[in-house]
Formats: C-alpha cells, sequence, structure tokens
C-alpha cells in the first residue's frame, strides 16, 4: 500500500510541475495549496531533496523547484525514493538475503509476475502524464 508519504510526494511534484519556472517555490505555499501541513512536507521534501528529485534553496527568494522536465521523472522513481521498494514480498526486495526456499518456492514466480506488473505500470507513467 502506498502511504500518504508517497502519494503527498506525487502532490509536491505535480505542484512544482505545475508552477514551474526560474524561481523557487516557497513550501508554505505548496502546503496550503495541497492542503497538507508544511511540517510534514518538511520531512518529505528533505528526502526528496537528497534523492535529487528536486532542488532546495533557502533564504529569500527560496524554496523547492524541478531539478528535471516532468516527462523526465518516472512516477515509480518519486514512489520508490519515499517508501521504499515496491516489492510485495521481502525476498523480492532489492538488496534483501537470498531465500534459501526460492529454488522451489511455488509462489514466486507470482510474486515476481506481480512485482513486474506493478513496476511497468509505475515506470510507464511520469509526472507530465498526471498534468
Amino acid at each position: 500500500m502506498i502511504s500518504t508519504r508517497g502519494r503527498y510526494a506525487l502532490r509536491v511534484m505535480i505542484d512544482l510541475a505545475e508552477h514551474a519556472g526560474d524561481m523557487y517555490i516557497p513550501l508554505k505555499d505548496i502546503a496550503e495549496r495541497q492542503g497538507i501541513s508544511k511540517k510534514y512536507l518538511e520531512i518529505i521534501v528533505k528526502d526528496m531533496v537528497a534523492g535529487g528529485l528536486i532542488t532546495g534553496a533557502s533564504g529569500k527568494g527560496g524554496g523547492y523547484r524541478l531539478s528535471r522536465r516532468p516527462e523526465d521523472y518516472p512516477i515509480g522513481e518519486i514512489i520508490e525514493l519515499t517508501e521504499g521498494s515496491l516489492a510485495s514480498v521481502a525476498c523480492l526486495a532489492g538488496g534483501s538475503v537470498s531465500c534459501p526456499r526460492s529454488a522451489d518456492c511455488r509462489t514466486l514466480p507470482l510474486w515476481a509476475g506481480y512485482d513486474k506488473l506493478t513496476h511497468d505500470y509505475f515506470f510507464s507513467k511520469t509526472l507530465q502524464d498526471l498534468l
């Protein structure tokens, strides 16, 4: 399940794309437009800056803006940055320890197929598609 963190990150990205320009957009403006707590958004955008999705500037004229064009942001990238792996089961999550039952697991192909559908769907959609 995608949490509020992932959903709000998408809303921030859409807001930044809709108000794109050369200027940085203050977080308080995004929070007001989106009806989301500025404090909660501060936590989310910190990770988004660290992950390279957006750039931030402090001080007068500061705020946030996209670091790329909207068509260059797969939705899956935004969700995985804020939510972590989209894997449905732990043994398919990136960096997980190899499961000793994987060779004999009858359900592994089911989960792998489901994960491929999810991954392919979210990575086939871009921020531009949501505008």
